[in-house]
């Protein structure tokens, strides 16, 4: 009995942090695409930083989205 409950905890809290990786991974790669096109969003007022900058922070975002993506989508349990 203690051990199906604990299976049951454990899928839920798979399922959660599969749910947060992706919605996570979702915002970062938003982000760093948006870093990429800021002016043609016209967004480019909002966020006067360097252009250099905005690609190095944009590229960053890509990278880390990326792999909260692969996180989400692999197999919970197997880390």
């Amino acid at each position: 009995m203690e051990n199906n409950l604990r299976d049951r905890s454990q899928k839920g809290y798979n399922n959660f942090r599969r749910v947060y990786d992706m919605s996570m991974a979702v915002l970062f790669i938003g982000m760093g695409f948006a870093m990429f096109f800021l002016e043609k969003l016209k967004l480019n007022l909002v966020i006067t930083e360097d252009t250099g900058f905005r690609y190095f922070f944009g590229s960053i975002c890509l990278l880390y989205g990326g792999f909260r993506l692969y996180r989400g989508i692999k197999q919970p349990g197997s880390i």
